[in-house]
């Protein structure tokens, strides 16, 4: 029973190697790799080596599940996946636009809860294999339905299925997809907690300016400040990313001044 989730997490790891080597070595488009985690945290000449050293950890980590009993990859794996929630909880405060980059440009959606409950889940799987008897190939050879049970919470909460099933159906980036309806993503902004935690701030339900920028629809309200309230609302998903911030009109001579109050 603990070395049951091991043939999850030896998959999970070399399929993030993997998925980092490919996004380097292709590049993408100009800037991909800024925007992808832990690449976001790092110079511009430094973002490429540290994918790269990310999918080596990765690799070694796997290796050792795979073959050895060694308490250091069981150890080891365990505190990746929780360094790994903490990046993500940073990534999500310092740049709510930056996506985890767990699978490489795939996972360059804004990191969300499901994305730092999948790597909870997967620290917790790590603790469970430390006290395991023998090494992940057996646990591989003969899964269990506590298995197939792990697969189907990972799956859960697996934010980058939909984009595969999007890049399926649209075959083009987020950027070049024709985006909901701006009656859908309205919709879909009045369900949001953003939404609900400042809906009393504003003097209109109703927005006063609508647009779209890249993979974002953006709404103005005007707030009973005066100020301006702008939610911007991922385009991807049914329970999609939102952002809010206010807009300060106090200096009508400068650049409005964005004071973040969600993220």
């Amino acid at each position: 029973m603990l070395d049951s989730q091991m043939p999850i997490l030896i998959v999970l790891l070399v399929m993030g190697a993997g998925a980092k080597v490919v996004t380097v070595y292709r590049g993408g488009e100009p800037g991909t790799l800024s925007r992808l985690g832990p690449a976001v945290l790092m110079p511009g000449r430094m973002q490429a080596p540290s994918l790269l050293v990310c999918a080596v950890v990765e690799l070694v980590l796997a290796g050792g599940l795979l073959f050895a009993t060694a308490p250091i990859f069981r150890w080891g794996t365990v505190g990746f996946f929780a360094m790994c929630t903490y990046v993500l909880v940073e990534l999500r405060r310092r740049r709510p636009d930056a996506g985890c980059g767990c699978f490489g440009e795939v996972s360059s959606a804004p990191v969300g809860i499901r994305s730092i409950g999948r790597t909870v889940v997967l620290t917790g799987m790590s603790v469970l294999s430390v006290a395991a008897p023998a090494s992940g190939w057996a646990a591989t050879v003969h899964p269990t339905w506590l298995t197939a049970a792990g697969v189907a919470v990972i799956a859960l909460l697996s934010p980058e299925i939909e984009e595969l099933v999007d890049r399926v159906r649209y075959r083009a980036p987020c950027e070049q997809r024709p985006g909901p309806a701006e009656q859908v993503m309205l919709s879909r902004l009045r369900s949001s907690g953003p939404w609900r935690a400042h809906q009393e701030a504003l003097t209109s339900p109703e927005p006063y300016d609508s647009w779209r920028e890249l993979c974002w629809r953006f709404f103005v309200f005007t707030g009973r400040d005066q100020d301006d309230v702008v939610f911007a609302v991922h385009l991807s998903g049914r329970r999609p990313a939102v952002r809010v911030a206010v807009v300060s009109n106090d200096d009508s001579d400068s650049l409005p001044e964005y004071t973040p109050v969600s993220a």
